[in-house]
């Protein structure tokens, strides 16, 4: 019960902050869009369903490698501690690349701990995810801009500028343009990222931010790029580095 308690406290502690941040920035999370029963959802961590894959990842995070192996508290230790506003900085510029977090994720595990990669979107792979993201939870992103990923973010920004598919349409022309319209009577949002990784409850799962770009390009009729491929790692540097500032609500809920 203890626990329990303290968790409500945190979430309200963490939904005040939420607000604040939304009051002095015209930006705004499109968690503000949701009802008040889906931010309830997001908000308390006892009925947002994210928490089965953090519970999932704290066992990967004790015993994920194989016998014989390291595993990632042999490294990193106490997670709370070691990846506490980890996931707030990423993705960013290391060992010669740029690394979004799923690509560290696995960079570790193939490199440190001797095992095969995990497939994207698979479950170990975000639950581990939904974990070390869930210790930034409520701090303000801080993707850096230094000169090894600003040209990523350069990148990114003219793959959000540019038209493409079947309806000719650039990710700006919905979300920079059009937000706070309508589509399809879906109130359209300005396209932040401070929810990933997210639960979706059209989903029934929780997913990637590269998840829902793929799923934004399919949208509108256009090829899809590969998960972890070039495009979609500059997009999404691009997208996390617009988000700076605002706080990273992850794991996020969405309809």
């Amino acid at each position: 019960m203890r626990a329990l308690a303290l968790g409500l406290i945190a979430s309200v502690l963490y939904l005040g902050v939420l607000n604040l941040g939304a009051q002095t920035d015209s930006r705004k999370s499109s968690y503000f869009n949701m009802s008040r029963e889906n931010q309830r959802m997001q908000d308390d961590l006892s009925l947002n369903p994210a928490s089965f894959w953090i519970i999932e990842g704290q066992g990967l995070w004790q015993n994920g490698g194989l016998s014989g192996s390291r595993t990632c508290s042999d490294c990193h230790g106490d997670v709370a501690k070691s990846m506490h506003g980890v996931a707030a900085t990423f993705p960013k510029h290391r060992g010669g690349s740029l690394r979004t977090l799923q690509g560290q994720i696995n960079h570790c595990r193939v490199s440190y701990q001797g095992l095969q990669a995990f497939d994207y979107e698979s479950k170990p792979l975000l639950a581990l995810l939904s974990l070390v993201a869930s210790q930034s939870r409520g701090m303000p992103i801080n993707v850096s801009d230094d000169a090894q990923v600003s040209s990523h973010i350069e990148r990114g920004k003219r793959l959000y500028n540019t038209r493409i598919g079947q309806l000719n349409l650039s990710c700006a022309q919905c979300h920079d343009d059009r937000a706070g319209q309508r589509l399809g009577g879906v109130l359209i949002p300005q396209g932040h990222p401070t929810g990933y990784p997210i639960y979706r409850i059209e989903w029934q799962t929780i997913g990637s931010l590269q998840r829902r770009l793929r799923n934004c390009m399919a949208g509108v009729r256009a090829e899809r790029h590969a998960f972890g491929s070039e495009a979609l790692n500059d997009l999404e540097t691009y997208l996390m580095h617009r988000a700076n500032g605002m706080l990273l609500e992850s794991p996020g809920v969405r309809p």
